[in-house]
């Protein structure tokens, strides 16, 4: 497809060169007032050449541009832009695109095109890495190559319409360690029935030495005249709740992403671990008011409900309401089952009112308490202080990380399982506790 002539633009070569004119003209004009106009002879002449220079840089016959429909946050989606450039020169084009702020820092992406196999041909590619979830749009493409001399280039300025769906981050599902953990563990991709351990009644077997004694059934062992052993199959289809609080504080940055995401991709590593081992699970999201109540899903092939449901997790600047929030919960709850709230805190206050939700919370159900390291409050705190406010600054700090961490030993006093660990160990943590509780058989 051809399209219509590009404009020409000066480049930085030619203004540098047209700036350096001015003094030589104001030299010219003090010392032979005669030979004013050489000057704007030069002057003229510049431009000339650089118009010249950008006809000679050739046009547009063609370009591409390829986006992903989908990516995840905080992993690279590729964007690629091909054009063909008709009688160019040496040319040395490059690409900018522009987007939603959601799809890169800055909003905006440029990188050079280099020549391919085909004459004439120009292809190029960059990342943009997602910062938060949602739906991202891909508005603006502008296309610039040079003439031979650099003095002058077209530009070409292209309206896109497109956009990507940015999902959470599922690479720690991926990962080829979850993955191996998953094949040579009970969680296995074939169900298998674990005889010998939970509260589930299987079979009855005769008793052999080195057996625990506690195992042994007398009243079959009377009837049979010998002894006999009952053997336990472990429980499954627990309900497991993950529960994010979408508040302001878990919308703050740590390493580069919001503590949600963080949250979001810890916790569906978590579930899909669960589902595999024949739990159900369910998400639960809120703010100042309850905003997502999933459904049970109670097997893998159904995981992508819960990957679109995280999805739509929104990001609240207020602060959440744990008190209408975990009793809206407690309310849909029909069983006693096992929470992991994912959330955090910046002030006593807010930290008061979610201890006494979580305090009525665990009186049915098992809670997992999950927050992030709070590296930021650690380093002002421990920071050599040179002036007053140095020390100000650290007083507080240590003030803050102390209520902090009463507030999460009267979590743990109350019998809430608390996880605080930096955010690339979260999700490990999650599934840790999540088996350690699950051979317990707490959960039931």
């Amino acid at each position: 497809m051809s399209l219509p002539p590009a404009p020409i633009v000066p480049t930085a070569r030619t203004l540098v060169l047209l700036t350096l004119l001015a003094p030589v003209a104001v030299v010219i004009a003090a010392t032979a007032p005669g030979a004013w106009t050489v000057a704007p002879a030069a002057t003229l002449t510049v431009l000339l050449v650089a118009m010249i220079d950008g006809w000679l840089a050739g046009g547009l016959s063609r370009f591409d541009f390829h986006a992903p429909p989908d990516a995840e946050v905080g992993q690279a989606a590729q964007l690629r832009v091909e054009v063909e450039l008709a009688g160019a020169g040496p040319a040395h084009p490059e690409a900018s695109i522009g987007f939603d702020p959601r799809l890169g820092e800055h909003g905006k992406l440029t990188f050079p095109l280099l020549p391919t196999d085909v004459p004439g041909r120009f292809a190029g590619s960059a990342p943009a890495v997602p910062l938060r979830r949602g739906t991202g749009e891909l508005t603006d493409l502008w296309l610039r190559w040079p003439g031979p001399l650099r003095l002058a280039a077209r530009q070409r300025h292209v309206a896109l319409d497109a956009a990507i769906r940015v999902w959470p981050d599922l690479s720690p599902v991926r990962s080829p360690v979850l993955q191996h953990f998953l094949r040579d563990s009970q969680f296995g991709t074939v169900a298998r029935r674990i005889r010998g351990e939970g509260t589930q009644f299987e079979a009855l077997s005769e008793y052999e030495p080195g057996m625990d004694r506690r195992r042994i059934d007398w009243k079959a062992s009377a009837r049979h005249t010998a002894l006999y052993a009952r053997e336990n199959e472990a429980e499954r289809d627990n309900q497991i709740v993950f529960a994010f609080d979408c508040g302001q504080a878990m919308c703050e940055p740590v390493d580069g992403l919001p503590r949600i995401d963080r949250a979001v991709s810890a916790a569906l590593t978590a579930a899909y671990v669960a589902l595999k081992g024949g739990d159900r699970v369910a998400l639960f999201g809120f703010a100042q008011q309850p905003r997502l109540m999933t459904p049970f899903v109670t097997d893998t092939r159904a995981f992508h409900r819960l990957q679109s449901a995280a999805a739509d997790l929104d990001y609240s600047v207020g602060e959440p309401n744990f008190t209408l929030a975990l009793a809206t919960l407690a309310a849909r709850l029909q069983r006693r089952s096992l929470i992991v709230l994912f959330s955090d805190f910046s002030d006593p206050t807010s930290a008061e009112l979610m201890v006494e939700s979580v305090e009525r919370l665990v009186r049915h159900h098992l809670v997992i308490f999950v927050t992030f390291t709070d590296t930021e409050l650690d380093e002002l705190a421990d920071v050599d202080p040179d002036t007053m406010t140095d020390i100000a600054v650290a007083v507080s700090a240590d003030s803050l990380a102390r209520q902090r961490s009463i507030v999460l030993q009267r979590l743990q006093r109350l019998g809430v399982a608390v996880i605080e660990a930096a955010h690339d160990r979260i999700g490990y943590q999650v599934i840790d506790r999540y088996l350690q509780t699950r051979a317990a058989e707490a959960i039931g």
